[in-house]
């Protein structure tokens, strides 16, 4: 692997590849750019003969960048495979399923969140398989306590400046992470997630937490366009038919 690191420190991304080109390789070259702003996590973009990750320099010196350089990696190697998962048109997917649909924005922007999570099912499965999961699993509960401490429960006293988390998308990414790690066994059936999601479930019944984490804990490994299109298509239609005060089905 070809990995070049412009802006900020190499060790991370350097480390990453000394452990991911174990089991796994890019054909293509990789750059990755350190920037400043905080909001900008990580993005890749691809053209013929390389790949680019634009990463925030608070992301690329935190405790976790070692594992964000690998689950990018892994998304490289799904885009370099032909993957459905990184070649099937999420735009044209998401209104396949809400054809003839009146979806507000709120629901729609949650749908496009909803299939990165596919995305990252399908890179996971790559990279867990080579480096420890340890950190991976204390940042999903960290990222689903906080989104839960964040949920409104009871009408402001005044106008909120900050946003606050939606207990829908929460629910969804709570049935995430319980699928991610029960997909890879990484936890024991005690774990504080499984208590966080509860919690999750309980703000946002109609959602189906159990019903969006069978979508992702059960997306075929060995799959098609076609069978990948129809899972996510169904997952988008589940999501966001989902009413306030109307239990979803489990």
């Amino acid at each position: 692997m070809d990995v070049h690191v412009q802006g900020g420190p190499a060790e991370p991304f350097l480390g990453a590849r000394d452990v991911f080109e174990t089991e796994q390789d890019l054909e293509r070259r990789v750059t990755v750019r350190v920037r400043e702003d905080p909001d900008e996590r990580t993005r890749v973009s691809h053209d013929a003969e390389s790949h680019l990750l634009t990463i925030s320099r608070q992301a690329a010196t935190s405790a976790m960048a070692r594992e964000l350089a690998l689950h990018e990696f892994a998304h490289m190697a799904r885009y370099e495979q032909g993957h459905p998962s990184h070649t099937q048109s999420t735009e044209e997917a998401i209104y396949l399923a809400l054809a003839g649909r009146s979806v507000e924005r709120r629901k729609l922007s949650h749908c496009y969140q909803i299939a990165n999570h596919m995305k990252d099912i399908y890179a996971d499965d790559v990279w867990l398989g080579v480096a420890p999961a340890d950190k991976l699993v204390t940042f999903l509960e960290s990222q689903l306590a906080t989104a839960i401490a964040d949920v409104p429960h009871d009408p402001p006293a005044g106008q909120r400046l900050t946003p606050t988390s939606d207990p829908d998308i929460t629910a969804v990414n709570a049935a995430f992470a319980l699928a991610l790690v029960e997909r890879h066994d990484l936890v024991e059936d005690d774990h504080p997630m499984y208590d966080l999601a509860r919690v999750a479930a309980d703000d946002a019944p109609h959602v189906g937490l159990s019903t969006f984490k069978r979508h992702f804990a059960t997306l075929a490994r060995d799959t098609d366009e076609s069978t990948y299109r129809k899972a996510l298509v169904d997952v988008t239609r589940e999501y966001a038919t989902a009413q306030r005060g109307e239990q979803a089905a489990d």
